[in-house]
């Protein structure tokens, strides 16, 4: 993609999710992401009713009377974006490829973020962990993110969930929101990672999927070639039992991915590149904002 191209996509982006983000998203964001860290503010007497689990046993000692520790909110927050740069993120049979919405969901998520002054980074990935830009502050560095999620070119089309979730443990030491943004076509199991992560940190899962990944139309004999393998197949798509096997291996994958994420504790939205992502992040947003209260 040369320069002009690049420019005029990462504008056209920056125009449709900077409008979202202020008009739309900014106080669901807020609700359900805002302050859910604490960080430690100070120490005072022990007060009938507090919880004793606060108490500060040093300063206990030293006074020879209870004092307990005083958190507050964390007012900034440090969001991280898991975007997966697999092979399959180019396919896109009804709407736009995946990769398209991905850059979209991704950038409204970052300028929601930089409304409500939070430090955004990104993990891309493949089977392996393709590139990291740590956290930064505003429009300038969101801008560098969309340009590289449209333009990046991954050294593998593999997938391996496990890996991105492993190096957001290990890299990322401060609590922060992150969002992993992928179709989550991946043999691999993130069970451990995923729970470990969202320990850690406070994790959202978004499934971007083409309508195509979960039923064939009855188009005949087709050759197929998995874009992550580079492996190419003859399916005779007229084949009932063809389309039927497909549709079941797509609800069995469905099935597992949500009981991973269920057993996890983590929340999930499934969005295709066929309709509006906005109603399914507002679910997202507004679940977690449930939860919290």
């Amino acid at each position: 993609m040369d320069a002009n191209e690049l420019l005029k996509k990462v504008r056209k982006i920056e125009i449709k999710t900077r409008g979202l983000s202020s008009n739309i998203f900014a106080g669901e964001y807020h609700s359900a992401f805002k302050g859910r860290g604490v960080i430690f503010s100070e120490v005072r007497e022990y007060e009938p009713g507090d919880d004793i689990r606060d108490i500060d046993w040093n300063v206990t000692s030293r006074h020879n009377k209870p004092y307990v520790k005083v958190y507050e909110e964390e007012r900034e927050l440090t969001v991280m974006l898991l975007i997966d740069v697999s092979g399959s993120r180019d396919f896109g049979a009804c709407g736009e490829a995946k990769k398209e919405k991905m850059a979209e969901i991704a950038a409204t998520l970052a300028f929601s973020s930089i409304q409500n002054n939070d430090k955004v980074g990104v993990i891309f990935f493949s089977d392996r962990i393709e590139k990291f830009i740590p956290p930064k502050k505003g429009r300038k560095h969101i801008l560098l993110i969309i340009r590289e999620i449209i333009n990046f070119t991954p050294e593998s089309t593999g997938t391996n969930i496990d890996v991105a979730l492993q190096f957001l443990t290990n890299v990322v030491k401060k609590r922060s929101t992150a969002f992993l943004i992928s179709d989550f076509i991946d043999r691999h199991d993130y069970f451990r990672s995923m729970s470990i992560a969202n320990k850690k940190h406070d994790l959202a899962s978004i499934q971007v999927y083409d309508r195509r990944d979960s039923e064939l139309p009855d188009v005949g004999l087709v050759r197929m070639r998995d874009l992550e393998t580079g492996d190419s197949v003859w399916v005779d798509t007229g084949s009932r039992a063809v389309r039927k096997a497909y549709a079941k291996d797509w609800y069995d994958q469905q099935q597992r991915i949500a009981s991973l994420a269920t057993r996890s504790g983590v929340d999930m939205a499934s969005i295709s590149t066929d309709e509006d992502f906005v109603k399914a992040l507002l679910g997202l947003f507004r679940r977690r904002s449930i939860v919290r209260r």
